[in-house]
């Protein structure tokens, strides 16, 4: 009999028309708060999220800082949920980013910014949650139901939707055209066969998944996952920041994932994966500029904003594969739940 797909699978494979129905609907909720941010030209952009959803906060800092010179920062739910701080937003912008839209300190930390003078932007797989109710624009990401723990088409959408947001509030239209053509292109990326990396990780504990700018939010919602469907220990990092301390634990064979994208960056990250197979390590990177490290297939999208995002599709594919390989079960993770509510 065949092995019955798990829920992580059939949900990765669910992406890319997950990502086409979101952009398909992108021109009324999403049009309509991309201009009011518009209007408002906001000096400062706040975000609030955890876990999956705080990486793509991070994918979504990096876009706005490098597409509109906007400085964005995270706010910390505890600020309001336990310290009840008062925070000045007058003239700022805050975008929540929550799957169910109910985890009382994310609502809180909402609610604190509205009050403190933000507009407020929800992107939440809940409509009608207490998140959207609290924001001033609440914008359903339209993944669908998502059965398994590890979150991936929601991921995705969340951070298409805030690209679909910036591109509305700046009216960038190749950033749109680029949106509109992504679909195909996660189609591809599922596709790309990465269990090379697998022999690389037998008998290791631990591994690095390195980015830079965009691409770094993607290594660490990697090495998230990792930990969730593998049980094994992953660290992101810059792949500056890992010529530094880090450097210390490189040893032969150490395993190390370069997710390099089509950007400014992707020389600087190849000359990293380069460094670190030089030193004996075993390394895979998405770029075919590097000369010593193994590179992984990929799949561009002729875009350097959105060229991160089929990277982490083709992650999510291999991570599954892999947590099945160790005879692990994606869908049910040791000591996690679907949704954690924290206070």
């Amino acid at each position: 009999m065949p092995e019955t797909p798990t829920h992580m699978r059939n949900e990765i494979l669910e992406i890319p028309a997950a990502a086409a129905r979101l952009i398909e609907a992108s021109d009324g909720a999403l049009a309509l708060a991309g201009r009011q941010l518009r209007d408002l030209s906001p000096k400062v952009i706040a975000t609030v999220a955890r876990g999956s959803s705080d990486h793509a906060a991070s994918f979504l800092k990096y876009a706005t800082e490098l597409t509109t010179g906007v400085p964005v920062a995270s706010l910390g739910p505890s600020i309001a949920s336990i310290y009840r701080a008062k925070l000045k937003l007058e003239g700022a912008a805050c975008l929540t980013i929550s799957q169910s839209g109910k985890s009382p300190d994310i609502v809180a930390m909402a609610e604190a910014a509205k009050s403190g003078g933000a507009l407020t932007i929800a992107l939440t797989n809940t409509a009608g949650s207490p998140l959207a109710n609290a924001s001033d624009h609440a914008i359903d990401i339209l993944a669908g139901v998502e059965k398994s723990v590890a979150a991936t088409k929601s991921f995705v959408n969340s951070a298409v939707a805030g690209l679909l947001l910036l591109a509305h509030w700046t009216g960038d239209t190749t950033l749109l055209a680029a949106l509109r053509g992504l679909p195909e292109h996660l189609r591809k990326a599922i596709d790309c066969d990465w269990m090379g990396i697998a022999d690389a990780l037998t008998g290791e504990t631990s591994l690095f998944i390195l980015g830079r700018g965009p691409s770094a939010a993607i290594a660490n919602e990697a090495a998230l996952k990792f930990k969730e469907t593998c049980g094994m220990h992953a660290e992101a990092y810059s792949a500056a920041e890992v010529m530094h301390g880090p450097m210390a634990l490189v040893g032969p064979g150490f395993p190390v994932v370069a997710l390099a994208a089509r950007d400014a960056s992707e020389p600087a990250t190849a000359e990293a994966a380069d460094l670190l197979a030089g030193k004996g390590a075993s390394v895979f990177v998405t770029s075919a500029q590097a000369r010593k490290a193994s590179v992984l297939p990929f799949a561009p999208t002729g875009h350097p904003i959105t060229d991160p995002l089929p990277l982490v599709v083709s992650f999510y594919a291999f991570v599954e594969a892999f947590a099945r390989k160790l005879g692990l079960d994606p869908d049910q993770p040791r000591n996690l739940r679907k949704v954690t509510e924290t206070v």
